[in-house]
């Protein structure tokens, strides 16, 4: 019998990406087929695809991704028609980390889009466990962005906002305007933004985020840093009051320094640093849950952050015009049919 077929983007090797047929995979038990709607393209695919590479090849990179169950197992047939997000990482449910359902820091993980193929594909397998269902009013593109309202939401969390704070997030990228929404849902009184591209800190005014100015808004109750770039973190320290606390968020693409005078004011004001990494998915703390919660109701607008949608035979041109940053862009997503 031959084999059912489907396209996707395949990467080969560093900087080779390639839109073609491959095998729909079978589903074995305790997964699902889910037909992907909607994948969106996260700013750590870019060096994924064109510096570091997955961790094997052939892999199908995408872990922002949601569709509709149409495939099951005998037994779960009630999940066929579904619509759901997908919690990307395969946790290996054996470690300590994993005993208290802390699966971020699981010592042995898998995950979908880099250690095994991801949602630049028609077609995926999925373990049941990782599905996120969702509300018929849900778009599907908008569903593909709960990975980042979920890492968005696990930093804000852990920020502890109280109400009346002023928050800054430094990074006006889509998961900083994600976690800008979530303090201001928080309780935060005043929320700002801090970016260096003058078009993001324009399109963060849509969502009534004025740029910071230290001199008229004071110094911040709590930050999130979200660039991962030194100047970023010693600006934060300086901006944070006494006492304040900052969440490190941005993922560093090389060495973070820190100013010996800066680092004084660590000591000095009492800083508090908590790191945030991921999400959390678990009975006590689910961040996906409360996404697709607040995606449901329009507490927080994700919908309006898709500025380019591609359909993934475009991928090439998707990814190249994100690298190249030929024009700007906030969230990229491929779009099924």
């Amino acid at each position: 019998m031959a084999k059912k077929m489907m396209n996707a983007a395949v990467l080969h090797a560093v900087g080779d990406i390639r839109y073609e047929k491959v095998e729909i995979p079978e589903i074995k038990s305790g997964e699902v087929l889910l037909k992907v709607k909607a994948c969106g393209i996260c700013g750590s695919d870019i060096p994924r695809v064109f510096e570091k590479g997955t961790y094997h090849f052939p892999t199908i990179p995408g872990h922002e991704f949601a569709g509709q169950i149409v495939e099951v197992n005998s037994g779960d047939e009630e999940l066929i028609g579904k619509k759901a997000a997908i919690f990307p990482l395969l946790p290996c449910r054996k470690c300590a980390a994993c005993e208290i359902g802390e699966y971020a820091n699981c010592s042995d993980y898998d995950y979908y889009g880099s250690r095994r193929d991801g949602g630049f594909a028609e077609y995926m397998a999925i373990d049941k466990r990782n599905l996120i269902f969702l509300s018929d009013n849900i778009s599907y593109a908008a569903a593909s962005l709960c990975e980042p309202g979920a890492v968005a939401r696990s930093a804000v969390r852990k920020l502890s906002v109280k109400i009346g704070d002023l928050v800054v997030v430094y990074g006006a990228g889509p998961i900083g305007l994600i976690a800008a929404q979530w303090a201001r849902v928080a309780g935060a009184s005043c929320v700002r933004i801090v970016d260096i591209s003058p078009e993001k800190l324009e399109f963060a005014k849509k969502y009534g985020f004025l740029s910071y100015d230290e001199t008229k808004d004071g110094k911040a109750d709590a930050i999130i840093e979200g660039t991962g770039v030194s100047i970023a973190l010693n600006n934060a320290i300086n901006a944070v009051k006494t006492h304040g606390h900052i969440v490190l968020m941005g993922n560093p693409a090389q060495d973070m320094t820190i100013k010996q005078s800066t680092y004084s004011q660590i000591l000095r004001k009492e800083i508090t640093f908590t790191g945030t990494w991921n999400s959390s998915y678990n009975s006590v703390i689910n961040d996906w849950e409360k996404t697709a919660e607040a995606m449901g109701n329009g507490t927080i607008d994700y919908e309006s952050l898709i500025t380019h949608r591609f359909p993934l035979s475009k991928c090439n041109e998707a990814l190249e015009m994100m690298r190249g940053r030929k024009e700007f862009y906030t969230k990229v997503t491929f779009i099924n049919d």
